[in-house]
């Protein structure tokens, strides 16, 4: 299975089965017990992990942080693998946290610390400091399930911004199959541990592969309002 630069890759399936797991050897979070994972031409394990900070980043299904820094020093993290050690960030740094804080509507807690927030304002400012990491490979775990639609379709805009205009890679789970119709080049079905389809959203995005990962029955059609395939179930 290969992930090209300029693609936006949606990762489905029911629970458990395994679409973290995937994500999590994709990070390096945990080893493969067979065969290799590549990125560059290199067995991803050569990698340190800042070296792999600075090609990939990932927004978390789950973030738990107990410190009280405040929202723009954990936006500021997305930096660190850019910047030499003992060093401080640079203007070029504080210049993009802020544009990046601007684009995700979090300025106006900026100063607020990461432990007053709700759920979903944390969950935004995680995908700030991912934002701001700049690296050429974004994998999202869920990252918009615990977003409102407006802010979950924002930041999915952002990303396939860099998609479209900067030939990054974009890896997700979602559980919206709707949402990964809209933004998905290339779709990976997963059950229980094994990949029963990918391909082409248009041609992997079928009544009979949601039938067969889901047990459930749907109908597959194109809307035009939204230029995308959509779904919908039958009870």
């Amino acid at each position: 299975m290969f992930f090209e630069p300029g693609k936006f890759y949606g990762i489905i399936g029911p629970n458990g089965s395994g679409k973290t797991t995937v994500l999590d050897l994709l990070s390096k979070h945990i080893d493969p017990v067979e065969g290799n994972i590549s990125y560059g031409g290199k067995d991803i394990s050569s990698f340190s992990r800042k070296a792999l900070s600075r090609e990939l980043a990932l927004v978390p299904q789950n973030f738990y942080i107990r410190f009280p820094f405040t929202v723009q020093e954990i936006v500021m993290m997305g930096r660190y693998p850019h910047i030499p050690r003992f060093a401080s960030p640079s203007t070029d740094d504080a210049a993009m946290v802020e544009d990046i804080m601007e684009k995700t509507g979090i300025s106006k807690f900026a100063d607020r610390f990461i432990t007053e927030l709700s759920g979903g304002e944390r969950q935004r400012v995680v995908f700030a400091r991912a934002l701001a990491q700049n690296t050429p490979v974004l994998i999202l775990d869920e990252a918009t399930s615990n977003l409102d639609i407006n802010y979950a379709i924002s930041l999915l805009n952002l990303s396939e911004k860099r998609v479209r205009k900067q030939g990054a890679t974009v890896i997700s789970v979602m559980q919206d199959i709707n949402l990964a119709a809209v933004y998905c080049d290339y779709l990976l079905f997963l059950s229980r541990g094994q990949i029963v389809a990918h391909g082409p959203t248009s041609e992997v995005l079928t009544p009979d592969s949601i039938q067969t990962v889901f047990n459930v029955t749907a109908k597959v059609y194109r809307e035009s309002f939204s230029d995308s395939l959509q779904v919908v179930f039958k009870k």
